[in-house]
């Protein structure tokens, strides 16, 4: 960082070989700022570069400005609001944070919690409530702000509800004791809180890539004329060690392209992770400033409080200014968490021109000198210039201390992160640090502190929440329902297909064609792509209803005489998102939860390789379901041996199991296009109508083979999980078994079971599963019943009478069928893709995996013998009849 000393001129800077040159150049543009104004200022400052580069000078300092506050003393405007009540009231919501975290951890050692991150950012979370988050204006969301909340902080907003009235005591006494039914969880989590949390925060880098997302798809909502959100803003208050998340920083760059100036995040840098310092060797805030200013954002730092702008005044050569980019964040972590005293000898008594700077500071006034995170004057001034700049999102950058207020046991020390316990020394000293009017007794008692109704403090507080319409957090779960298009008006060319050829992805992009042409539905499907949209037949979708673009389309495409050519629209419908997963499944995300965000529901669409799904970005699938997520998503190309030629990183196995763990997730594999229909109609009515809080995953194939006609009986069967779709009966039979079979695996299935009748004389029945997870789902909750007597009887044990072998064979891994083995009352096999894929033919890829037909009949035979139904040579005279199976390596290859 010494090559920051170089960005400010001056006498005595480091490498200024004709100082009086310097001041020349820096006299001329000062005299054109004052005479031209800043426009003309940049206009010559830009030039300069531009001519620079044309010369072949390279930059050679980083692009960041001084180690200084962006917003100069005379640009920083008067403080709208009273800053005695604004630092009181922080100061109780300080000790009510702080006293929820200590009571119970003291009460019950091991449910942990954060006191220090709150205690950090305090300051920017009141300007922010005091003074800038909208509510909601008369119960009208289209002006009511979206934030964002730092995780660790949920103490701090908890502390807020309980003085607006939100929250009872009782509830703060329960923080983190959920069971019993009204405790507060840990983090923001709208399943847990579903009127108060709107967005899940508690895994690193979700929050602002979600953040950019929905800030994006308001743009989208306004320029489709589906909702006024020209009022709305999206705050989000982030971590400095967070920023390191790859997920924190992946749509900066669409952020800026798109010109989301209803954006802000607020970046609290505190210079500390978990454990130590973020760039203990550097400048986290340098860093940060570069990475923001690069990608095309309006770049706010607020480092050094008012108390600073004196001396600042009073430093002509810039001496302080070079000492302070001279220092690294370790040190300055060193610094915090020392005194005035330790202040004056290890950092302004390191140069004469310091000590003649803070000659006339006493230690104590050294130590009162606060980092502009704890400034209100100075938040304010950078929340204002964030919600004034036009044509690009802002970062302020907020430098803060870790447990500030804290004192020995915490400010700015390693250990401040894990702080969960105070001793009562520790407690006095906070509450004598904040002037909190709490005797030794009540603080001994960790009692939490509410001031008088008509206080001064509480009046204000309300006056504040009103002007700003109402209190937030707040979520609204509810929306008003859409029509779903009829069973038959949207799949009725599958449940009739008597036979037609097609892949289950084109039956899917037809059926979502028919949903957009729905008068009511339609204007409200979000269909989405990460790319590949060519592929899986949506092509024709660019031309019928656009892909969005802010901008418009400012080029001729290249396809442009073509009936499928592309397309972008101001009001397109399309969200064609470029190879980026993690930024469509937040599209996805925005939309799906758009009936609470919004009060506009909307049926996002999300198609997309399967393998690059719940594999790649599942963690944003979760907080999804956090966030009580409505959509669907298609997961193509499904299965480990339908994609022939692809191999190992492209081919999915695992998806459908990792659906299956997210308990609001309804994970389908469907062979056929009529029931694919059937789960379509039935999801999008569950969502829409029912609104359940629920999404759907649902497995479709590119491999295109005949379908059969779907019988009304059989629809309800579907839904449950299984239905019987064929039986081969054989007169005076060596055995029967029953044959369960799913997705492209199914017709192998078939196969096998008349294969078994021609060639061995067994009977057989065959099942088409939809879903093991709704039927490994139903037994579950029948099994819990029958425990408690009340008796029922799941839907497999109906389909599964008796003690004939079961035989089930997918194109997933094991654990997939195996989700059912208990609950199966007879004996059962199954059959899987476990291992790596590989390059080769359908065919080829299924015999290597053993999920064909012929190895659905050795299963079979082998499930007989061990009943004791054939003769163990059996098995020898199938496997010389059939073809040969690879067995020189392990069953998972």
């Amino acid at each position: 960082m010494v090559a920051m000393m170089n960005l400010v001129p001056g006498d005595g800077v480091p490498g200024d070989s004709d100082p009086g040159e310097t001041a020349e150049w820096l006299e001329a543009l000062e005299s054109t700022l004052a005479h031209c104004g800043p426009a003309r200022a940049r206009f010559l400052l830009e030039q300069l570069e531009a001519h620079a580069r044309e010369l072949g000078l390279e930059r050679g300092a980083q692009p960041y400005s001084a180690y200084r506050n962006t917003l100069s003393l005379e640009h920083q405007g008067a403080y709208p609001g009273d800053l005695e009540l604004d630092e009181r009231i922080t100061s109780i919501l300080r000790w009510n944070a702080l006293a929820m975290v200590v009571r119970a951890n003291h009460a019950y050692g091991d449910l942990g919690g954060h006191i220090a991150s709150y205690a950090s950012a305090a300051e920017i979370f009141e300007v922010g409530f005091q003074h800038f988050f909208r509510g909601e204006e008369g119960g009208e969301q289209r002006t009511a702000d979206l934030v964002f909340f730092q995780p660790h902080s949920a103490p701090g907003i908890y502390a807020r509800a309980f003085l607006e009235g939100r929250l009872s005591e009782a509830q703060l006494a329960s923080y983190r004791q959920e069971v019993a039914g009204d405790g507060l969880c840990s983090y923001p989590h709208p399943w847990l809180m579903p009127d108060f949390w709107q967005f899940p925060t508690g895994s690193m880098g979700i929050g602002p890539l979600n953040a950019v997302y929905q800030a994006r798809f308001m743009r989208y909502l306004q320029h489709r004329g589906l909702a006024d959100t020209a009022q709305r803003h999206v705050w989000g208050v982030f971590g400095d060690g967070e920023m390191d998340e790859p997920e924190s920083i992946a749509g900066l760059t669409l952020a800026a392209r798109e010109q989301l100036d209803n954006l802000t995040f607020i970046v609290n840098c505190n210079l500390q992770r978990l454990d130590g310092p973020v760039r203990g060797n550097g400048q986290i805030i340098q860093e940060l400033e570069s990475l923001f200013s690069g990608a095309g954002w309006n770049v706010i730092k607020v480092l050094w409080g008012s108390e600073w702008d004196a001396l600042f005044a009073r430093d002509s050569e810039h001496v302080l200014l070079r000492q302070l980019a001279a220092t690294p964040d370790g040190q300055f972590q060193t610094l915090g968490a020392n005194d005035g005293a330790y202040n004056l000898e290890h950092f302004f008594n390191q140069h004469p021109a310091l000590q003649r700077l803070v000659e006339h500071m006493s230690s104590a006034e050294i130590n009162a000198l606060k980092r502009g995170g704890h400034d209100f004057r100075k938040l304010y001034a950078a929340f204002a210039a964030a919600k004034a700049c036009k044509g690009r999102p802002t970062v302020i950058l907020a430098k803060t201390k870790k447990g500030y207020g804290m004192s020995a046991a915490g400010e700015s020390r390693m250990t401040a992160h894990q702080a969960k316990k105070l001793d009562v020394q520790a407690l006095l000293a906070f509450r004598d640090r904040f002037h909190l009017p709490l005797s030794d007794a009540q603080v001994e008692q960790l009692q939490f502190y509410r001031p008088d109704e008509n206080s001064r403090e509480m009046r204000y507080l309300r006056e504040r929440r009103n002007a700003l319409s109402g209190s937030l957090p707040s979520r609204r779960p509810q929306a008003r329902t859409l029509p779903v298009p009829a069973l038959e008006v949207m799949g009725g060319f599958a449940l009739h297909a008597e036979g037609k050829e097609m892949s289950t992805t084109m039956a899917a992009v037809r059926m979502l064609g028919a949903w957009l042409k729905a008068p009511e539905l339609g204007p409200r499907v979000v269909p989405i792509v990460a790319d590949e949209a060519r592929t899986f037949g949506m092509a024709s979708l660019f031309r019928q209803i656009g892909i969005y673009s802010p901008h418009g389309q400012r080029y001729e495409p290249e396809d442009a005489s073509s009936l499928l050519s592309y397309r972008e629209s101001r009001d397109g419908q399309l969200l064609e998102e470029g190879i980026t997963e993690a930024g469509a499944l937040s599209s996805w995300v925005a939309a799906a939860t758009s009936y609470a965000v919004h009060g506009e529901p909307m049926l996002p669409v999300y198609i997309y390789y399967s393998m690059f799904g719940f594999q790649r970005v599942g963690d944003l699938i979760w907080a999804a379901a956090d966030q009580r997520a409505r959509g669907l998503l298609l997961g193509a190309t499904a299965g480990r041996t339908t994609l022939g030629g692809e191999g190992l990183q492209h081919q999915d196995g695992s998806s459908l199991v990792m659906a299956a763990m997210v308990p609001n997730c309804r994970a389908w594999e469907p062979c056929f296009a009529g029931e694919l229909a059937v789960i379509l109609e039935h999801a999008a009515r569950r969502m829409l109508v029912e609104q359940c809080d629920e999404f759907h995953y649902v497995a479709v194939m590119n491999e295109s083979y005949p379908h059969p006609s779907l019988l009304p009986e059989a629809h309800a069967a579907v839904l449950r999980g299984m239905y019987r779709f064929a039986e081969q009966p054989v007169e005076h039979a060596l055995g029967r078994v029953r044959l369960l079979g799913s997705g492209a695996i199914l017709r192998e299935v078939i196969a096998a079971s008349e294969l078994l009748a021609a060639d061995w004389g067994i009977a057989s029945e065959v099942f088409s599963v939809t879903s093991f997870s709704e039927l490994a789902r139903d037994a579950r909750d029948v099994q819990r019943e029958q425990r408690l007597g009340l008796g029922g009887s799941s839907h497999l044990a109906q389909c599964l009478v008796g003690d004939a072998p079961v035989i089930a064979a997918t194109d997933y891994v094991r654990a997939w069928p195996q989700l059912i083995a208990e609950y199966v009352p007879a004996p059962y096999v199954t059959l899987g893709t476990d291992g790596f894929g590989r390059s080769d033919t359908r065919q080829r890829l299924r015999q290597f995996f053993e999920v064909d037909r012929f190895s659905v009949v050795l299963a079979s035979l082998q499930a007989l013998v061990d009943d004791g139904l054939l003769e163990v040579d059996v098995m020898a005279q199938a496997r010389a009849r059939y073809p040969a199976l690879d067995a020189a390596g392990p069953w998972y290859r």
